[in-house]
């Protein structure tokens, strides 16, 4: 009667046999001369680094160390130095787009810049231009003692705050765009003032002198960091964008942040996104304008929060890394 083999034993037992021994030299052979190659485990991938809060409120405080980012200032040119610098080490190429205003409160020429940062953008198939302004208010014209309504605003919401989400967001995607093409676009002149006339400078020349290929949407931040964070549909974002928003707002709602975006249509605001949207551009505003501090001493580093920010910037990395990136129906 036959006895059932032991697998190891089996195994052990054409090991050792002659004409597997003599297999194996000739392999070693062939591997010596170079012949034949013995396949290596691959490489491990390397870990995603989700977007982090934090270091995006690390970032918004360093812009408010430079002081006010008013153009003219010590402030203005350390601001563009660093977000010049910080682009530099995650996008494909950064552009600066510099013009010039004569300020109807001093009658002097301010020069400003534009700094876009670009990631896959001539490969892409899908191209979304993300906007925030850097620049701070030189007045704070909405403080309660009209002694301090001449002084310059640290800008840690109304300014630093989009600008640090972008920044992460950068960080966070390089590599990771996938048929998505990004345009980081800061934009310089939005607070100046003390008018309408004089505000939106630089998305204005930005809507003059678009990218090529042109972006197919538009989001913009700005004043996303306080504590506080709600964001309703912004009523002008609404009207121009609704495909765009409706979207967006769905898919906050599938990341249980309905608190944080609530599907409401809050006020219209004039902002950045509007000359976007006038050159063609469907653009909605991200904001959230309820915030007592707004263009007072008060705007600063502790009135915001890394939740606040790591909220719209999860949002964002979650929405450009889409397995189907969102595009508009035209």
């Amino acid at each position: 009667m036959g006895q059932e083999q032991n697998h190891q034993d089996a195994a052990a037992n054409l090991g050792r046999s002659p004409a597997r021994k003599a297999g194996y030299r000739f392999l070693a052979t062939l591997v010596g001369l170079g012949l034949l190659s013995v396949p290596h485990s691959q490489d491990p991938i390397p870990a995603v680094t989700p977007f982090s809060g934090e270091a995006a409120y690390t970032y918004l405080k360093k812009q408010c160390e430079f002081g006010p980012r008013v153009p003219g200032t010590v402030g203005h040119a350390k601001g563009k130095t660093f977000i010049q610098d910080e682009a530099t080490k995650y996008a494909d190429k950064v552009e600066l787009q510099n013009f010039t205003h004569r300020w109807s409160k001093t009658r002097d020429v301010y020069d400003m810049t534009n700094v876009l940062a670009f990631q896959n953008w001539e490969k892409a198939t899908t191209r979304v231009i993300l906007l925030a302004h850097w620049d701070t208010r030189p007045s704070a014209d909405m403080e309660p003692r009209p002694e301090n309504r001449q002084k310059p605003i640290a800008g840690a919401n109304d300014g630093a705050s989009g600008v640090a989400v972008l920044l992460e967001l950068m960080k966070t995607l390089k590599g990771r765009t996938g048929s998505v093409g990004i345009c980081y676009a800061f934009v310089d002149g939005e607070d100046l003032g003390p008018d309408i006339s004089e505000m939106f400078l630089g998305a204005e020349y930005l809507s003059r002198h678009l990218p090529t290929p042109k972006p197919q949407y538009g989001i913009l931040l700005d004043m996303i960091g306080d504590a506080d964070l709600s964001i309703p549909k912004e009523e002008y974002s609404n009207y121009y964008a609704p495909e765009l928003m409706k979207a967006l707002y769905l898919h906050a709602a599938s990341l249980d942040m309905r608190s944080t975006f609530p599907n409401v249509i809050g006020s219209p605001i004039l902002d950045d996104h509007l000359s976007l949207n006038r050159a063609g551009i469907p653009t909605i505003d991200l904001i959230d304008f309820d915030y007592p501090y707004w263009h007072t001493l008060q705007d600063t580093p502790d009135k915001c929060s890394a939740e606040s920010l790591g909220k719209v910037g999860k949002l964002l990395e979650t929405w450009l890394t889409k397995p189907t990136p969102w595009t508009l129906k035209r």
